[in-house]
């Protein structure tokens, strides 16, 4: 179990992006952000998550191309994917490429916190 864990965020949206930075950071988490895949995946050499938080769609590489690049450098990083578009091809391969949960977007903030507390302690 962390006391403190590292979360990468990643979302093309900079609300969203902000929102869960303040939300999590103010848990007392290190957080990083990252715009799209490409960033998240460089991130994820030198950060070392322990979490991501990350949009399926994206512009450039969406959500499950990014997920199959961080799994090729992690297999282990725990993974929350979120998304307003309920796809069921996607949500199956996201699943096969073993990500923790699936939220859909908009997600209510409490219950968010309250499944990112509850990986991090499962640990």
């Amino acid at each position: 179990m962390w006391g403190v864990a590292k979360i990468l965020i990643v979302d093309d949206q900079l609300g969203v992006r902000r929102l869960l930075f303040e939300t999590f950071r103010g848990d007392q988490h290190e957080v990083e952000m990252a715009a799209d895949g490409e960033e998240a995946v460089e991130m994820l050499k030198t950060f070392k998550p322990n979490l991501i938080l990350m949009d399926m769609k994206m512009p450039g590489m969406n959500g499950i191309e990014t997920l199959r690049q961080i799994r090729a450098l992690d297999r282990q990083v725990g993974v929350i994917m979120m998304t307003a578009y309920g796809d069921a091809q996607n949500m199956e391969q996201a699943k096969e490429l073993g990500i923790l949960h699936y939220l859909g977007k908009p997600f209510d903030l409490f219950e968010l916190r309250e499944r990112v507390r509850d990986i991090l302690t499962e640990v």
